[in-house]
């Protein structure tokens, strides 16, 4: 983390802007890079709201707001994990290209401190921008990753009541 209330995630990708931008804000299908999680809006547009529910669509992990939509360089959104009662912090992926490059930084902001979502956050971002780079350059997550996300799957059921998606509609 770069101060107490910020963290900033940062990784060089080898390949196209358009193919990094594409996994960080495709709806419909799986953001192998994101937990496996699968978006959800009503318009990837500034005031649109965001979702990421699980493959089943059974629960919802993160409910945000969308405050910047600028592509392929800039999405930022509100965040908040449905199971804690944590308040929201700020979202933000910022892209650049650099030769055949793409530098991708994740960007924490707001981040209440002392907090699980804080913790959550330290541990989560490092694996998301690893795990990006993996599968634009690789074409899917290192396997480590892809057992991790089916251990994910198979705790679904387990999951706390607070963040069934019928508590978090769009």
């Amino acid at each position: 983390m770069s101060s107490q209330d910020k963290a900033i995630f940062e990784v060089l990708i080898r390949g196209k802007i358009e193919a990094v931008w594409r996994e960080i804000t495709k709806t419909g299908e799986a953001q192998g890079a994101i937990f496996n999680m699968v978006m959800h809006t009503d318009g990837l547009k500034p005031g649109g709201q965001i979702r990421m529910r699980t493959q089943s669509g059974k629960y919802t992990g993160v409910v945000g707001e969308i405050l910047e939509f600028d592509p392929p360089r800039r999405f930022a959104h509100t965040f908040r994990f449905t199971q804690y009662q944590d308040p929201p912090c700020k979202v933000i992926y910022e892209l650049q290209e650099e030769g055949q490059q793409v530098r991708f930084r994740l960007i924490v902001e707001d981040m209440p401190l002392g907090t699980k979502t804080a913790k959550q956050m330290a541990q989560g971002g490092t694996m998301i921008v690893n795990t990006l780079k993996a599968i634009v350059e690789n074409g899917k997550p290192p396997l480590k990753i892809r057992i991790l996300y089916g251990f994910f799957k198979a705790m679904e059921p387990f999951s706390p009541a607070s963040t069934k998606s019928e508590h978090w509609p769009l």
